[in-house]
């Protein structure tokens, strides 16, 4: 006699069965990072070429598909914060409040950068010398800084990826569509499902970050070891203690202090994002997934759709903070320069006003460059910091969406906006539940 098929609930095997657990994405990041160590490790020990050549591919793929999605998603980002401004209460203080904290912390990270780089001196006792050294084929400078922001077409800024350029045109289109009015209707409107069209198929390459974590990761021990980290040991642990003092002991300060939450709830909501700008080391890329957990955590869409793009290209307290304070010590010392009172200050400012030149892309050479040039240094250091920049920029990467995240939770609890109910439950991974997995494959089992 057959089963009548009603009668089976839908949500019970037939018969004796197990489900194929869904495996976290934070899980499958990690799986990737060891995966990837483990086979760079292989590649470099055992010579092997092809396993080499398929890390830097795979890699390099997940970073150029992150990078196809970058000119257009901070145009229309940026375009249609600007005019979400106008559906929230008290804009130009939101606004203004939100550059304000952006610099506040910014001179906190360069801070802890000087301070620690004065106590280690990590550009002591590495072997290294100013031969070492090589001019950096992208530079910058204040003027450079300054007549860069303009472009001379509106084509070339895409082609390329000059998001500083990109951002000026955004926020012009933005600003010109809030003084039309209705009449930019139905541009904002074609703009909004650009963006979204775009954050989808970004969310697309976001799914593919456990296989270019294993090309990333493994291609950076396969290509530089460990014997090249440890010519930089001192100078590495500097970055990524400067980063962690940061994330973990400022922001946290400041949650419990200015925000008054809890600091181990933004972390359990911001951690989807901070951990894949670890992988992807950049902030563009990251940002949908920061959009999405910045929301989650209370801050209301209409602002952190404002907040979050310009933060992922202007808030970069790792690469433009942290990082360069470090460097620029590093460098002073190879180079046997003597820096003074005035130029820790010439940092702390360069840090602060200039740290749009980052980008929010892979890297922070243009920043390195500009602080250098500043102080008068020696731009061959930059070469002497090329080989081991990969491995650093995912610590500062982290640092800086960490700050993306934070400065938008820290302004809506002060102007009372935040939404307590939803920051105290935020906890999913958004990157697990944006994109849903299919029902659980049902694997059957013999009786």
């Amino acid at each position: 006699m057959s089963a009548n098929p009603a009668s089976t609930p839908t949500d019970e095997p037939s018969g004796s069965g197990f489900r194929i657990p869904k495996i976290p994405f934070w899980a499958q990041i990690v799986a990737g990072l060891v995966l990837g160590v483990l086979l760079g490790w292989l590649a470099r020990s055992q010579d092997i070429d092809w396993l080499y050549t398929t890390l830097d591919k795979v890699g390099h793929i997940f970073v150029q598909l992150l990078k196809l999605a970058v000119a257009p998603l901070v145009f229309f980002a940026i375009l249609v914060s600007i005019t979400n401004l106008r559906k929230v209460n008290n804009a130009a203080r939101l606004a203004t409040r939100t550059l304000l904290w952006f610099m506040i912390t910014s001179l906190i990270a360069v801070a802890i950068g000087l301070a620690i780089g004065l106590i280690t001196n990590p550009g002591s006792g590495t072997g290294l010398t100013p031969k070492d050294g090589k001019l950096p084929e992208h530079s910058g400078s204040w003027l450079d800084f300054l007549t860069g922001i303009i472009p001379d077409n509106v084509i070339t800024p895409f082609t390329e990826l000059n998001v500083l350029q990109i951002v000026f045109m955004a926020a012009v289109a933005g600003i010109a569509a809030l003084q039309l009015g209705e009449k930019a209707q139905p541009i904002l409107t074609l703009s909004e499902s650009v963006l979204e069209l775009l954050q989808k198929a970004l969310w697309w390459v976001i799914r593919l970050a456990p296989l270019g974590t294993v090309g990333l990761i493994g291609y950076a021990i396969a290509d530089y070891g460990w014997d090249l980290i440890g010519k930089y040991a001192t100078f590495t642990a500097d970055v990524y203690i400067g980063c962690a003092l940061v994330m973990f002991g400022v922001y946290p300060l400041l949650l419990a202090t200015v925000a008054k939450v809890s600091p181990l709830q933004f972390f359990k909501g911001a951690w989807p994002a901070i951990q894949l700008a670890f992988v992807s080391r950049s902030s563009v890329g990251t940002m949908p997934v920061t959009q999405k957990v910045t929301e989650r955590l209370g801050v209301p869409k209409e602002y952190a759709s404002f907040a979050v793009p310009f933060g992922a290209t202007t808030k970069m307290d790792g690469c433009a903070a942290i990082y360069p304070a470090l460097a620029a010590i590093f460098i002073a010392q190879i180079f046997d320069v003597q820096l003074g009172v005035g130029d820790y200050i010439l940092i702390a400012f360069v840090s602060v006003i200039g740290s749009a030149a980052t980008a929010g892309l892979t890297g922070a050479t243009v920043m390195l460059t500009l602080t250098l040039s500043t102080l008068g240094l020696p731009l061959e250091g930059v070469g002497l910091l090329m080989a081991i920049d990969p491995i650093l920029d995912m610590m500062r990467t982290a640092t800086n969406v960490a700050g993306q995240a934070l400065v938008p939770v820290l302004v809506s609890a002060r102007e009372k906006i935040l939404d307590h109910d939803a920051y105290n439950s935020a906890s999913a991974s958004p990157v697990d539940d944006e994109v849903p997995a299919a029902e659980p494959e049902r694997v059957a089992v013999a009786a």
